[in-house]
């Protein structure tokens, strides 16, 4: 009788935490007893899929104008067509659009500003989760505030986050250092107990 009531009690048990499983796939845990200190994220990075940019072409103001860089990572201007952005820099992308428009424009002199970045995405144990735009200098606790805050069940020691071309989470503590880029996953996981 004994080992039946026990039996029924690991099987609830098991059924009742089975219901709160979310897999979102791996996770490579950190040491959250130490502090971490990540370089701040860079805005002259390379390009990528989202961003908005400002191209000047100077003296053609019909070839000046807003741009996104479509899903694909390519932008579509006008006169040289199609030409792939994603994955440049700023510096690469003025001189490659530069020489597509070598026989449209006498010197051309470009200019590529990056006036908008692609949001991030924040999940779990937030009030309000979901896209929000990326903002210079962003980190871990300035994207929950951004989100509304912590809910009651979430956890206040660790955070998980998974940078673009990555496939699994990192685990990083809760802290003000750790700092969050253009188009990162965020998600702060259930506390246990």
């Amino acid at each position: 009788m004994v080992r039946l009531f026990t039996f029924a009690a690991v099987l609830g048990l098991g059924l009742l935490l089975s219901g709160c499983y979310t897999d979102f796939g791996p996770v490579v845990a950190g040491d959250l007893s130490e502090p971490i200190v990540q370089a701040p994220v860079t805005t002259g990075g390379p390009i990528q899929a989202g961003d908005k940019i400002k191209l000047i072409v100077y003296g053609e103001d019909n070839l000046s104008g807003l741009y996104e860089v479509s899903p694909s990572g390519s932008v579509s201007l006008p006169l040289i067509g199609t030409i792939a952005a994603a994955g440049h820099t700023r510096a690469e992308l003025e001189r490659q659009i530069a020489r597509r428009y070598v026989g449209f424009v006498k010197d051309a002199k470009v200019t590529v500003t990056v006036i908008e970045f692609r949001p991030f995405y924040i999940m779990g144990e937030v009030l309000r989760p979901g896209k929000y735009p990326y903002e210079s200098g962003l980190n871990a606790l300035t994207a929950i505030s951004t989100a509304g805050g912590l809910t009651y069940r979430a956890s206040k020691s660790s955070v998980l986050i998974q940078r673009p071309g990555e496939d699994a989470w990192h685990e990083y503590p809760l802290t003000a250092s750790v700092t969050v880029g253009p188009g990162d996953l965020v998600r702060i996981p259930e506390r246990y107990f």
